[in-house]
């Protein structure tokens, strides 16, 4: 709440990082397996490793612009600068080739940490490249074209790595890569439609991909395990259940009416534009999107049944309101969008 609500740059800095303290504490203390340590350690040195840039970025600006009030920021940029002030966004975001401290920390987190993360945490990287290109427009132009190509194949490459996961929580949390990197490529073109479509993007995937980590460790607590090759046929076991990971899995590859169709079809939109050549990248992407999400659901709901399993669990009532409370908003909202596009 902090940290979206002010417009002071050093003050949205220093919620920005204090919310890493928190998570740590949620996975060093309810953490599953003993590898909690070295995922508590990947976020935090990954995280901070970029931020000290961005501190020094934030002080130089001070010293130069004599206000870190982002509307009144005027500076002339370079590319150190320019680099300080995004890398932190990116590796919170996080981009591919930074995102290693996601799958871990996501797999080794209790569910309270996962959905905060996947929900809350994610998006602080994307509201802050959002403020910082206000002032680093004209600068921006120049460079922008180096996230946006990574990202691209980065999410071509996450779809491959998904499809390969034989753990449920890592590939929501690498689903999770894909989607940001999307969000990246929309926020670096700087059109109004990226700009639109990031911020839907992003609150759809929150409401999601937060879902889709209850689901999973619903089944968890069933099953005590998250392995695919454990979780099978649960339609059998928790049929009720089933119908939440069918509309969850549907809307984390954007089928309509959700509001991930809405971003990304604003974002593809917006990458045309920006380069006809992005749309090999993002057809496989949406394809493989669509193919580890149906993979997700098909292999935890069809087959035998574990052998480990003698009865049928069908969940409790809270439990279905924790998803119905996910999935209203997310296919709700596509009646009212002006909402998102009159901030900008």
């Amino acid at each position: 709440m902090l940290s979206f609500s002010t417009s002071n740059m050093f003050l949205f800095y220093l919620f920005f990082e204090s919310s890493l303290i928190p998570t740590l504490f949620l996975i060093f203390g309810w953490g599953y397996q003993p590898e909690r340590l070295s995922a508590g350690f990947y976020l935090l040195f990954y995280t901070l490793f970029a931020s000290l840039p961005l501190l020094i970025g934030i002080f130089y600006i001070n010293s130069i612009s004599f206000t870190l009030f982002y509307f009144l920021i005027n500076i002339d940029m370079n590319f150190f600068l320019y680099l300080s002030m995004i890398l932190a966004f990116l590796v919170k975001m996080p981009m591919i080739f930074f995102h290693f401290w996601l799958p871990k920390a996501h797999v080794e987190a209790p569910i309270s940490g996962s959905m905060i993360l996947a929900g809350i945490l994610l998006k602080l990287g994307g509201y802050g490249l959002m403020r910082v290109m206000l002032f680093s427009y004209y600068y921006a132009i120049l460079y922008n074209y180096i996230w946006i190509c990574l990202s691209l194949f980065g999410m071509f490459l996450v779809g491959f790595i998904c499809l390969s996961q034989t753990d449920m929580k890592s590939l929501i949390a690498y689903s999770s890569v894909g989607h940001m990197g999307l969000v990246i490529c929309g926020i670096f073109t700087l059109n109004s439609w990226g700009l639109y479509g990031s911020l839907i993007m992003m609150i759809a995937h929150g409401l999601c991909s937060s879902a889709l980590f209850c689901l999973a460790n619903i089944s968890y607590e069933r099953v005590s395990s998250r392995s695919f090759y454990i979780n099978k046929g649960l339609i059998t076991f928790m049929p009720s259940m089933s119908l939440f990971w069918f509309l969850m899995s549907a809307n984390n590859m954007a089928c309509p009416p959700s509001l991930n169709l809405l971003g990304e079809i604003m974002l593809i939109n917006s990458l045309v534009c920006w380069s006809s050549f992005s749309m090999l990248f993002l057809a496989f992407s949406s394809f493989l999107s669509c193919c580890y999400s149906i993979y997700m659901y098909s292999v935890s709901q069809h087959g035998s049944l574990y052998s480990g399993l003698s009865s049928i669990s069908s969940g409790s009532v809270r439990e279905f309101f924790l998803i119905f409370y996910h999935w209203i908003p997310l296919n709700l909202i596509i009646l009212k969008t002006d909402i998102f596009v009159i901030w900008y």
